[in-house]
Formats: C-alpha cells, sequence, structure tokens
C-alpha cells in the first residue's frame, strides 16, 4: 500500500512538472515572433515601455538586469527606434521608486525628459502592459527588457488583445535560479489571465502620449496614479 501511494505521487509530481515545462515552452513559442534581439532588425514604434526592477540587490551590489535594460533604452531611444519611454515600476513604498530612479539615470545619459513618462503604478508586470493601453492610449509599443520577461509580457498582451513587440536586451550569465523562478511566473500569469480573470490594481484617467503639454525638469512627469495616491 505504501509503495502504491509513493508511486502515485512520483507520478503526481512528474506529470505537474512536465505540465509546467510543457506551459512554460508553450508561452516561449507564442510570442517567439514578436521578440527582437537585433537592434537593426526592431520595428519603429512611438512609445518603448522599460519594465522596472531594481537598481541594486538587498546587498548593495548592481543588478545587472537593470543596467542592461537601461542601456536598452538608451539604444532604442538613440536609434529613433522609439520616440518616447515609458517608465513602469513599482513605487508602492516612499523609499523604493523604480521609475524615478530610471528616469534619472535616463536624464543622465541625455534622454530629453519630455520624451520621458512614469508609470507609478506597474507593481506587476500585467499591470505595466494593460496600463500602457487603457490608461496610457497606447496599444502598438515596444517592450524592452530581458526575452524570459518578453515572452510572458507579450504573452499578456496577446491574451488582452493588445499588440506589442519586445526588444530582448542581455541577461546576465548567471541566471539559472531567475529562469526557474520565471516556470512559476508563467504559471501565475496564466492563472491570472484565465482564472482568476486579474485587472490592474490602479487604472485612473486616461493620458495619452504624447501628452500636450511640456514636462519641466523637476516635474514627476505624468503620473497616472501619483505616490500620494498609493496606499
Amino acid at each position: 500500500m505504501l509503495k502504491r501511494l509513493i508511486y502515485g505521487l512520483i507520478c503526481f509530481i512528474a506529470l505537474v512538472l512536465l505540465t509546467a515545462i510543457f506551459l512554460d515552452r508553450w508561452v516561449s513559442w507564442r510570442t517567439a515572433p514578436y521578440v527582437y534581439e537585433d537592434l537593426q532588425s526592431l520595428p519603429h514604434r512611438q512609445v518603448g515601455v522599460v519594465l522596472g526592477t531594481a537598481k541594486y540587490y538587498r546587498t548593495g551590489v548592481i543588478n545587472q538586469y537593470y543596467l542592461y535594460r537601461i542601456q536598452g533604452a538608451l539604444n532604442a531611444y538613440n536609434s529613433g527606434k522609439v520616440n518616447y519611454l515609458l517608465l513602469s515600476g513599482d513605487n508602492a513604498l516612499q523609499s523604493y521608486n523604480e521609475p524615478m530612479t530610471m528616469r534619472r539615470d535616463l536624464i543622465a545619459a541625455g534622454v530629453d525628459p519630455a520624451d520621458i513618462v512614469l508609470d507609478y503604478a506597474g507593481f506587476r508586470t500585467l499591470d505595466s502592459i494593460v496600463r500602457t493601453r487603457k490608461v496610457f492610449d497606447t496599444n502598438d509599443f515596444i517592450i524592452i527588457t530581458q526575452r524570459f520577461h518578453c515572452e510572458r509580457a507579450l504573452f499578456i498582451a496577446l491574451a488582452k488583445g493588445i499588440q506589442a513587440q519586445c526588444y530582448a536586451v542581455p541577461s546576465p550569465k548567471n541566471m539559472l535560479n531567475i529562469r526557474l523562478r520565471e516556470v512559476g511566473a508563467r504559471l501565475g500569469a496564466l492563472v491570472d489571465l484565465y482564472i482568476m480573470k486579474r485587472q490592474p490594481r490602479f487604472l485612473g484617467p486616461m493620458i495619452p502620449i504624447p501628452a500636450i503639454h511640456q514636462v519641466p525638469e523637476n516635474a514627476q512627469a505624468y503620473p497616472a496614479v501619483t505616490p500620494e495616491q498609493l496606499p
């Protein structure tokens, strides 16, 4: 009896793992036509959406994923592949502000502040993608992030009827743990999309890009949700 229970448990675990691997590969296959690693072949779009991540790890070491995304945003902007950069990230805590951190670094690298738009409520990839469409009135845009993240973001876009392409920037060499976590993140995205039917935490009034007025040097750009509105 015990042997049969152990055997059944092993078979169940194997089935779960195979299903997870299949779904992970399916997401990659489904989105492959919309991922570009070569900047020259990347189509031109008005808006490039840079998906946020922390600039530093908790140990104080700089995050290579962040550096590659900022460099990718600069490359897309300076080459004329995008005209505006929408910086979407987490701003839930006063001490942690991904969009403003990206904005400071991009301006320091030469990006015109008037070409930068901030989305303070990009708490998750789903929020960032859906808000780009529903809040910033942009239905065909370039996502800028690493390839594994590109695939999940594009899958969300396709499921929501949103047109998007992705500029896949390099990843650090040692990313096994991140890639394993991504399998779980993709399963979570499937649950959010098809079971829970989740929507962004915040939407807010529509703020089309480009805006019709200029951004003062010391302004926060065009927040759809200001820090004061966040709980």
